[in-house]
């Protein structure tokens, strides 16, 4: 009896966890499933190959009795038929050693691809083959055949990016997605953010003869805007503000993503100052009312084309402006 390599079946390293493994099965079985692939004996026989190989490994109890199996092998050949000293072969859930082997599998219409045949001799001596299925006897697997159960496998998840403006982001927008004919409008809610992956559950592939479908990721990107610069919730925007306002002070009116709003301007601001709008920042996902603030960059002008007048007035205020220096 040939020994079989249930690892290499799969294409995984015997460190491979849970998830590995469901992984490479499900990817292989849908390559191989005979819906796919009518008369192709090769492909059946393959898929056969990979499903016994996934009854093993992703059950930890006969997974843990394969792995002892593996390195007791050699014994089991050399004392024939299980009666190597040392180790207890009765373990495994063969003929005549301790019962059927229960589980559940990944597809619920097995019989029409294994039929009468089952598992291959290696799986029927130690663990129980198909006639151990508990409730899904045989007769069950027969009866697929005349009408097919739903598959558990999943179809493939679908990904994709989608490009918002910075406004778009603040207020939220909504953007219609083509899968395979099939329009679907998705609402992107305010506040979404650079890199976000967004979820529509059984929108993706599916898989043969109908199965369940997979699912749609969307990663969100943020287009650069010319007026802001984004850091996390915050937003920085640089504003151009005239030298008699910024010596004497004042107020400004400046755009903010929520509109127009006023902004003192303290006396004596220099240029490169940043001022802080509260709340006037991008809206935190999943916090109602929660915002992020607006730092204002102030970048002080100076007046060019001066009248002569007003040369004379600022050469008379930088000699004041010497004198009181002078004295300090």
């Amino acid at each position: 009896m040939q020994y079989k390599d249930y690892y290499n079946t799969l294409g995984v390293s015997k460190n491979a966890s849970r998830d590995e493994i469901k992984k490479a099965y499900r990817k292989l079985a849908i390559k191989h499933h005979p819906d796919r692939n009518p008369d192709d004996k090769g492909a059946e026989e393959k898929f056969k190959e990979v499903t016994e190989a996934y009854e093993v490994l992703v059950d930890p109890e006969k997974r843990k009795k394969y792995d002892q199996l593996g390195s007791n092998w050699k014994q089991y050949e050399h004392a024939g038929a299980g009666q190597a000293g040392g180790f207890d072969w009765t373990q495994f859930g063969g003929a005549g050693r301790g019962g059927p082997y229960h589980y559940e599998t990944e597809f619920e219409d097995m019989g029409d691809v294994f039929g009468e045949g089952g598992f291959s001799e290696f799986f029927n001596t130690f663990f129980g083959g198909m006639g151990g299925m508990g409730g899904r006897t045989a007769g069950r697997a027969r009866g697929a055949r005349a009408g097919r159960g739903e598959r558990r496998i999943k179809g493939q998840d679908m990904r994709a990016d989608v490009e918002l403006t910075l406004h778009e982001a603040y207020h939220g927008t909504t953007r219609i997605l083509n899968v395979d004919g099939e329009k679907l409008r998705i609402t992107i809610r305010p506040g979404t953010y650079e890199g976000q992956e967004l979820r529509i559950r059984g929108k993706g592939g599916g898989t043969v003869a109908g199965g369940e479908r997979g699912d749609i990721y969307i990663r969100i990107r943020i287009k650069k805007d010319p007026g802001y610069t984004l850091d996390g919730h915050n937003l920085i925007r640089e504003v151009p503000v005239d030298l008699y306002t910024a010596v004497l002070g004042g107020r400004i009116k400046i755009d903010t993503l929520a509109g127009k709003v006023n902004l003192t301007v303290p006396k004596g601001t220099q240029s490169g100052s940043r001022l802080r709008l509260r709340g006037k920042g991008m809206p935190v996902h999943d916090r109602e009312g929660a915002y992020g603030d607006m730092f204002v960059r102030i970048k002080v002008t100076v007046p060019a084309d001066l009248s002569e007048e007003e040369t004379r007035l600022f050469s008379r205020l930088r000699e004041i402006h010497r004198k009181k220096q002078g004295s300090a």
